[in-house]
């Protein structure tokens, strides 16, 4: 078994831009990213699990683990959902 030395995502980021194309793919998947993220992180400080949070929002375990794994661009109604099963408020912006 090897061991594996934990990586500043900073740094490897930095050295994931110099490989032609990323910097484009980046920008294109962002948006799920940044979904991805908020998801994590709220279910995180609810203290739900992705089983958890499927039941109380009647769908799968596998449908949040596509959200979270930016697999799927998740609807506005799905969003909602979500946003009610946190007990939380849905905001979307547009930054100019």
């Amino acid at each position: 078994m090897k061991k594996y030395d934990l990586v500043d995502w900073d740094d490897f980021k930095k050295e994931l831009e110099k490989q032609p194309g990323f910097k484009e793919a980046l920008k294109e998947t962002e948006l799920e990213y940044q979904v991805a993220h908020a998801l994590i992180e709220a279910r995180v400080k609810k203290g739900l699990t992705q089983e958890d949070l499927a039941r109380v929002m009647n769908t799968k375990q596998s449908v949040i683990s596509r959200v979270e794994n930016a697999k799927t661009v998740p609807s506005l109604s799905f969003l909602k959902r979500l946003a009610q099963a946190l007990n939380a408020s849905l905001q979307v912006q547009f930054k100019l």
